[in-house]
């Protein structure tokens, strides 16, 4: 066990996601909500209680968000974005989808000032197709920002800065905290790892879990450089994302996925859990 991880790591249910991905703490109900994209369904898990709900979706959805209305989340969906009522489980849809033609969306997030962020990638995963766009309310549609992306991934303010990853690329970014301006991009090489999605700390440790490397890569944001420091061994092939959670906001939950292994094993898309020496940033709320 290192330092930093302060527990074995445990899996959290018995469902086993086909591509599980965005996980996201919410403090107000002590809850975590992730989706299964490919299996078009929204997961709830409350730890306290050991509960856990999944609802189907009526459309691919690659995120469901916080907003600042409780149990009102913002969901992602391959045919727009939409609100979801959680304890109605009414969906309205907000616009249609913004993508280019033969895209899905991928990786979301709330950004400080309350709008919408989220990338869009080659259904097919060949072409360099996708996009990063913003939304926020009032607006006709998300705009782009950024096109010729091939896997989006990673979403982190920090320092006046936002942090994203192509995994296509094998590369992290950083760039202007309110738009990202490819211009005026810094680029990070994270060696042989391919970056999916990642969790911040409170004092800049970014950890993103590393599609297809059966870890964790610990990386430290400091002054604007992104500094390398290791990487901790996961039991599951394909970790997808992370985020941290839990009454002390040090619990860091991450998810992973089974698609595209010929003999996956057990816990493969499993939820996974474990303790941590670092504490959360707490999530964004998207601005009605």
């Amino acid at each position: 066990m290192s330092a930093f991880l302060r527990s074995e790591i445990v899996t959290v249910t018995d469902y086993r996601a086909e591509l599980g991905e965005t996980p996201v703490w919410c403090q107000r109900t002590q809850s975590l909500l992730w989706v299964d994209i490919l299996n078009q369904r929204l997961l709830r898990y409350w730890p306290e209680t050991a509960s856990f709900e999944t609802r189907a979706l009526p459309s691919l959805t690659s995120a469901a968000l916080l907003t600042d209305q409780q149990d009102l989340f913002l969901l992602v969906a391959q045919d727009g974005l939409a609100l979801y009522d959680y304890l109605s489980e009414k969906r309205s849809l907000l616009c249609g989808y913004a993508g280019a033609e033969g895209t899905r969306p991928n990786e979301a997030a709330v950004a400080p000032d309350g709008s919408l962020w989220f990338g869009t990638m080659d259904i097919k995963e060949e072409d360099k197709i996708g996009g990063w766009y913003r939304y926020e309310t009032g607006d006709a549609a998300p705009v782009l920002m950024m096109d010729n992306v091939g896997t989006p991934n990673t979403l982190a303010w920090h320092e006046g800065k936002v942090w994203f990853a192509d995994s296509v690329r094998k590369r992290f970014y950083s760039g202007n905290a309110r738009r990202i301006n490819p211009l005026k991009l810094s680029c990070y090489s994270p060696g042989d790892k391919t970056p999916d999605g990642s969790a911040l700390s409170e004092d800049g440790l970014l950890l993103t879990a590393c599609w297809g490397n059966h870890c964790l890569l610990r990386q430290k944001i400091n002054q604007g450089e992104l500094l390398t420091l290791d990487a901790l061994p996961l039991p599951v092939t394909q970790p997808s994302c992370c985020t941290f959670g839990g009454a002390g906001m040090n619990q860091l939950f991450i998810t992973s996925a089974r698609t595209g292994l010929e003999n996956p094993g057990e816990i493969e898309g499993a939820l996974l859990q474990v303790t941590t020496s670092a504490r959360g940033a707490g999530q964004n709320l998207f601005r009605l």
